[in-house]
Formats: structure tokens, C-alpha cells, sequence
């Protein structure tokens, strides 16, 4: 009697980590307006549509994976690496640790963990560097962000990353407008780097070029009729933002 009412607890709590994960998916990509009334309103049945639109369909296209597991439940799956280094005190279990402590908002330990780990060989680690880099940014360490960004900008996926943006802000956020401008430009293309040409966008509103900013929020409204689904989904976000920004100065 008493397994069988565990056993009833257990299934009780699966749909609503169904729906923690999709709703927590959903506002990462800007979408949870459309989708939380179905999300919530329709437990199983909502969450079932949006992992097939918008998870699955995904993965098909360009292959993420995604662990529901570390979403749902970040505190175990930071235990389950935790208790992985332990045992095997490898450079590649000590970053991926390092990461879900990042994703998990842990930045002190992440940050610590990043640096204890990139030496010797591993000094030079790309992917170590860049989310040492993200760390750093957090912390509101510029200059450390920027001495960061020195050791990998040469790299041909900096180019368009993360990292990259990061990089371009901490340079304002030092009072370097020139250097900041340059790299923003860098990232700037026609039907791609969404997010770089909004924050672009950004920069030089609060630097009082608005007739600027006004064109590049334009040049990004403009271009959505010609996109892709993909890349309509995953720019959605920064297309709303760039028409908020268009109707709050007037254009």
C-alpha cells in the first residue's frame, strides 16, 4: 500500500517537471507569452506540443541536446559531476563541473574552478577560456574579461559568440567607445548575429548616435520577412526588442 502511494507521488510529479522544463525552454527563447497558457493550462498535453514544435523540431535541424534532467533539476546533476571529479580528477570532468556551476548562477565556484583548471596544457583551452570569460562578466570584471577575450579572439568561432559581445561590452563598460564600436561592427551581418546588432543597437543609443540606432533596429525588423524559420525562432527574442526600442524613440 504505502509503495504504491509513493509510486502514485512519483508519476504526480513528473508532469509538472514537464512543464518547468518547457516554460523554463520557452522564456529562455523569448517565447513563453505564446506558449504559457498551453503549457499550463494543458499539463501533459500542452507540454507534449511545445517539446514537438519547438525542442524536437530543433533538435532535427541543428542537433542540440538537451538535458531535462540538469534543467529541471540543476542541484543533482551539479552533485552527480561533483561526485564525478572526486573520482576521476580529469580536466574534462573539472569544466564540465565548471559549467553547470555557470548555468546554475554558481559563478564564484565556476570561476574558481576555471582558473584552478586551465594550466599546463589546458592553459590555452578555448571553450574553458570563453566560459571563464562569461565568469568574469557576471563579476563585473571587465579588464579580466578583456585580457580573456586577448588569449582567443583569433579563433574563428569568436568571431560571431558570446564571448565576443561580452568582450565588445566590457570594452564600453571600460570607457574604450572606439575599441567597443570596432568589435561590435566586426559581428555585424546581414540575416545572422541577431542579438550582436541589437546590443550594437544599444550601444549607440547610449551613446547618443540614436539616428544609429533607429537604422540598426530598422536593418533587423527588415529582414525577417526573408528569414528561415530557424532563424526567425531563434532571433524572435531581439526582434521584439529592437520594435520596443523603434516605438520608445519614435520611429
Amino acid at each position: 500500500m504505502v509503495n504504491m502511494f509513493f509510486a502514485h507521488s512519483y508519476f504526480y510529479y513528473i508532469p509538472i517537471a514537464l512543464q518547468a522544463f518547457c516554460a523554463f525552454h520557452s522564456y529562455q527563447r523569448g517565447t513563453l507569452n505564446r506558449w504559457i497558457f498551453i503549457i499550463i493550462f494543458l499539463p501533459v498535453i500542452g507540454s507534449a506540443i511545445y517539446l514537438f514544435s519547438e525542442v524536437l523540431s530543433e533538435r532535427r535541424i541543428r542537433g542540440p541536446k538537451v538535458n531535462i534532467a540538469a534543467i529541471v533539476n540543476p542541484g543533482g546533476q551539479i552533485k552527480k559531476l561533483e561526485e564525478t571529479v572526486r573520482f576521476a580528477d580529469t580536466f574534462a570532468n573539472k569544466i564540465k563541473l565548471a559549467d553547470a556551476y555557470l548555468a546554475g548562477g554558481y559563478t564564484e565556484k565556476a570561476v574558481e574552478l576555471y582558473e584552478a583548471s586551465l594550466v599546463g596544457s589546458f592553459a590555452d583551452n578555448e571553450h574553458a577560456l570563453s566560459q571563464l570569460l562569461k565568469g568574469y562578466f557576471t563579476q563585473e570584471r571587465y579588464d579580466d574579461v578583456i585580457a580573456t577575450a586577448q588569449k582567443i579572439k583569433q579563433s574563428q568561432k569568436f568571431n560571431k559568440s558570446e564571448a565576443h559581445l561580452l568582450y565588445a561590452q566590457a570594452l564600453e563598460n571600460t570607457d574604450q567607445p572606439k575599441a567597443a564600436e570596432q568589435e561590435f561592427k566586426a559581428m555585424k551581418g546581414r540575416f545572422s548575429c541577431f542579438e550582436q546588432r541589437y546590443q550594437y543597437g544599444m550601444f549607440l543609443k547610449r551613446a547618443g548616435r540614436d539616428d544609429d540606432a533607429r537604422r540598426i533596429f530598422t536593418e533587423l525588423i527588415d529582414e525577417v520577412p526573408h528569414l528561415g524559420p530557424v532563424e526567425k525562432k531563434n532571433g524572435r527574442a531581439w526582434f521584439g526588442k529592437a520594435k520596443e526600442e523603434l516605438k520608445v524613440m519614435g520611429a
